[in-house]
């Protein structure tokens, strides 16, 4: 193994430069904001943890997780999700504490990359668990604060595709029969290969009215009148309840004022296996991936010993960042530039500027190489320089 160039970083680690960080802390701090006013509560757990516990649970693929031993052969993943290691503080530290539960949280996650993937392994992450409700009201509710905590952060132009991961698997297992043919297909949805899934469903041993019923369930994108085009496709029970699902929740989130932002999209499947019910991702208009995504599990808690549904969103503050397009400008600062005889005036003179709020840079003027570089650098330049001489300042 060659040993890495000077400057060369991890495969999908980045670096955060000063104006990036700007940006990124204040899009964090709008959301935080409009997240703690809808009553959830911040969370933190640790960047480790287990890996026959949250790392099995987290439904990652086994070959993106950090792993590594402790001192006494346990093995340990960097965190690769929120849901999981919050499912399993629900069950052990909030354990006495009434269901519903509503936390939230801001946290790195790490997910090894291939190379030529060209994917962050370590992002921001910001997101809510509303934990111990099955209602309809609870899927509604996460949608709208996602869709609230977008617009705090400058988004307009967004859009949230919901889907229902029961819909999906009915009709899959309706028409093909089998898991493991379903699976293939939905590789497909999952990759949004639809051309790929169309030749695979051309190539299967069909009727034609079974190729048209997986076909059209690529026609199921639109508003609430879908769901009648759903109805048509498939009939049993877990398609049925997964449409009153949805019929209910789209009136809910017709309640909160954000129907406009929402549209059905009945063949979407997330890259959790623990999703159980209603699935969802935001996309902004000048990305072509989605920049966050959630969904009902109701399942995901037993693993943990304490039964509960929940739902939840996460949004990838990179992607946000990127979808927003600009970048703040640093912050305008103050600099005081002194000579060692007026070291001690400069500094009061800081210390006040300081109190009055202002940012202020104190630099000893034998540490500069350009003083005409350091005035464009900086909105304002005191000069602090030569014995005092009247009160002021020589320069």
């Amino acid at each position: 193994m060659s040993k890495p160039f000077m400057f060369e970083k991890p495969v999908g680690m980045r670096d955060t430069l000063p104006s990036y960080y700007q940006t990124k802390n204040k899009v964090r701090e709008c959301m935080e904001k409009e997240i703690d006013s809808w009553g959830y509560l911040p969370i933190e757990t640790p960047a480790l943890e287990y890996y026959d516990t949250v790392g099995t649970a987290s439904a990652i693929l086994d070959q993106q997780l950090f792993k590594l031993l402790d001192q006494q052969g346990n093995t340990l993943v960097l965190r690769p999700d929120m849901t999981a290691p919050i499912a399993r503080v629900a069950a052990s530290s909030l354990k006495d504490q009434a269901f519903p539960l509503r936390l939230s949280y801001h946290s790195p996650l790490f997910r090894a990359q291939q190379r030529e993937g060209g994917r962050p392994a370590e992002f921001e992450q910001m997101g809510v668990e509303l934990v111990g409700d099955g209602t309809a009201s609870a899927d509604g509710e996460v949608i709208a604060l996602m869709a609230a905590a977008l617009r705090k952060a400058g988004l307009q132009d967004f859009q949230i595709a919901i889907g229902h991961i029961g819909y999906v698997n009915a009709l899959l297992l309706d028409v093909v029969g089998s898991e493991e043919r379903a699976n293939t297909l939905r590789r497909y949805l999952y990759e949004k290969n639809y051309v790929g899934f169309k030749q695979h469903v051309k190539s299967l041993p069909l009727s034609s009215i079974d190729e048209r019923r997986l076909l059209g369930l690529l026609k199921l994108r639109g508003g609430e009148e879908k769901l009648n085009e759903a109805e048509e496709l498939v009939q049993n029970e877990e398609a049925a309840k997964a449409i009153n699902d949805l019929r209910q929740l789209w009136d809910v989130l017709e309640g909160y004022g954000v129907s406009e932002h929402i549209k059905l999209d009945l063949n979407l499947v997330m890259h959790m296996s623990y999703y159980t019910g209603v699935v969802f991702e935001g996309y902004g208009s000048k990305l072509g991936f989605p920049l966050s995504s959630g969904g009902r599990y109701d399942e995901l808690l037993q693993k943990f010993n304490r039964p509960g549904q929940a739902t939840g969103f996460g949004i990838r503050l990179d992607l946000l960042v990127e979808a927003l397009g600009d970048t703040e400008e640093l912050p305008q600062q103050t600099c005081i530039l002194f000579s060692k005889e007026r070291r001690k005036e400069a500094i009061q003179e800081a210390a006040q500027l300081r109190e009055s709020g202002h940012k202020v840079v104190l630099q000893d003027l034998q540490g500069v190489e350009n003083v005409d570089e350091l005035s464009e650098a900086f909105r304002d330049v005191q000069y602090f320089i030569g014995k005092k001489q009247g009160g002021g300042s020589n320069e």
